[in-house]
Order: C-alpha cells, then sequence, then structure tokens
C-alpha cells in the first residue's frame, strides 16, 4: 500500500483548558472544570470531500465572511445549523473528558501541571480508541488497516514530546503496563501531521463536534450546561454495538472515577442505549 494512502484520517482537537490549580477556589478564573479532546474520523474516501462538506456548511451562513468555522464563535441557532448539517455526513467521532477537579490534591498533581502532560495523557486515552476502531473497521483486509492522525496546531504543544512519549510507550518502556494500549499496528507515529485550524476543514470539523461536547458538560457562568448540539451528534461517537460509553465517549480516569455531577453522569450513561 502507498504511505500516502489511509483507510482512515482522525482529526483532532480540544475544548477547554489544562490548568487547574485555581479549580478549588471560589473563582476559578478561567479554567474550565473539563478538558476534552476529540477526533473526527472520517474515510480515506471521504477525506477528500471534506472542504465541499465544510463549505455547504459555511454556505447555510451567506452573510459569515470568514471561510472556516469556529464552533465558539458561532451564535445558538447557528451551532444547531452546524451540527444538524455534520449528523447527515458519514463521520464518526471519539471524544475523552476529563474532569480536571479530580487532579487536584493527588500525587499526580505536579505531573500534570508540567506544559503537555495532561494534553499528551488524553492523546493515549484517544489513540488507545480511534486505532481499535480503525483496527475493527479494516479487519476484512487482507492488510492491518493504516491511520493517518492530524492534530490541531497549539503554541502549547511540543510534539516532540508527544512523538518521545509515543515511541516509550511502543517500544514497551513504560514503568507500569497499561490495561489498554494503541494498537500500532495500525498506527505509526510517523504518519502524525500537525496542520493550522483554519487551513484544514477536517480540523473545523473536530472543533465542532468537540466544542458541541464541551458545551454539553461544562457549565456556563450561570451553571447551566447546553447539550442540543451533542443530542444532535448523538450518532457520532464510534461505538461496540449499540455501546459508544468508553469506546465513543470516554470519561477520564473511568465513569466512576470522573466524579461528574449526577447529570452528567446520566448523560454518559445515555450512550450505552
Amino acid at each position: 500500500m502507498p504511505r500516502d494512502k489511509f483507510d482512515f484520517i482522525a482529526y483532532i482537537d480540544e475544548a477547554g483548558d489544562e490548568g487547574f490549580g485555581r479549580l478549588l477556589l471560589p473563582d476559578p478564573g478561567r479554567q474550565s472544570r473539563w478538558f476534552i479532546l476529540g477526533a473526527a474520523i472520517v474515510s480515506g474516501a471521504n477525506d477528500a470531500k471534506l472542504p465541499s462538506w465544510r463549505d455547504a456548511i459555511l454556505d447555510r451562513f451567506p452573510r459569515k465572511q470568514k471561510r472556516e468555522i469556529h464552533f465558539r464563535d458561532l451564535k445558538h441557532e447557528q451551532k444547531v445549523v452546524v451540527a444538524q448539517e455534520l449528523s447527515s455526513l458519514p463521520i464518526k467521532a471519539c471524544l475523552t473528558f476529563s474532569n480536571k477537579i479530580t487532579l487536584c490534591g493527588t500525587r499526580w498533581a505536579e505531573i500534570y501541571k508540567r506544559p503537555g502532560h495532561l494534553y499528551n495523557y488524553m492523546t493515549r486515552w484517544l489513540l488507545e480508541r480511534v486505532t481499535a476502531y480503525c483496527a475493527r473497521e479494516t479487519q476484512d483486509l487482507d492488510r492491518p488497516g493504516r491511520l493517518k492522525v492530524v492534530f490541531s496546531r497549539r503554541e502549547s504543544t511540543d510534539y516532540q514530546s508527544m512523538l518521545d512519549y509515543m515511541h516509550l510507550m511502543r517500544d514497551g518502556r513504560e514503568v507500569i503496563r497499561p490495561v489498554r494500549s494503541i494498537n500500532w499496528r495500525v498506527f505509526d507515529p510517523a504518519d502524525i501531521a500537525v496542520e493550522n485550524h483554519s487551513v484544514r476543514a477536517g480540523l473545523q470539523i473536530a472543533d465542532a463536534f468537540t466544542s458541541a461536547y464541551f458545551n454539553a458538560v461544562e457549565p456556563n457562568g450561570y451553571g447551566n450546561t447546553e447539550r442540543a448540539y451533542a443530542e444532535l451528534l448523538r450518532a457520532a461517537p464510534i461505538r461496540i454495538g449499540n455501546n459508544a460509553l468508553n469506546c465513543g465517549i470516554t470519561p477520564v480516569p473511568s465513569l466512576t472515577g470522573c466524579r461528574a455531577p449526577d447529570a452528567t453522569t446520566e448523560f454518559f450513561r445515555s450512550f450505552t442505549r
């Protein structure tokens, strides 16, 4: 198979921030309670269609001059339209959710306060599930499937450190053996690209998926969440059978361990049926 041919491409973006040092204070400042890393997954055959799909969505907003989707900058009614349009497209999603308050006061706090550590950790959880999906979907081929991963460029991310972490995992040099592992048969760290959000339609779509689900769990200034966008995209998360929990919808470290509010826990549980 040629090196430039992939069965799936996963476009990865985040919502929220990695900081948690102020979360236990009465006024946590601008730190979000949740940090979400999400992937929009498209087949290699459909990857070239993403710009036209993105443009068709933008055509619904004739007064919008900037030809890119940035979900948080849209009005509510525009966010609904974006979610409606994406729900009809053959694009899957995989999302991991970290309730950062679970890190406060733990022995892991100093580690995950270091730049990029939480992002890399969540990348691991995400790629474990994305590569498992790719392997399942290509199991009838006479060769392993191949996955390309495209990250949205972040100034705060040291991508060489991320690659070093992936090589450590791939080579089995971790001190504590993980319960799961990235499927290295379908993914090679060499098949990573880092691109600007503004120039890749796939990254803009990943932003929409991730931001839609961020709104479903992150309380706004009034303490309310908005699930309308995530509900429209309910069919997108990858599943095993009918179950998306711990597959396309993954609270970290677990459903019970993430200490989510009752309403959010029930939202997560709803993806098992």
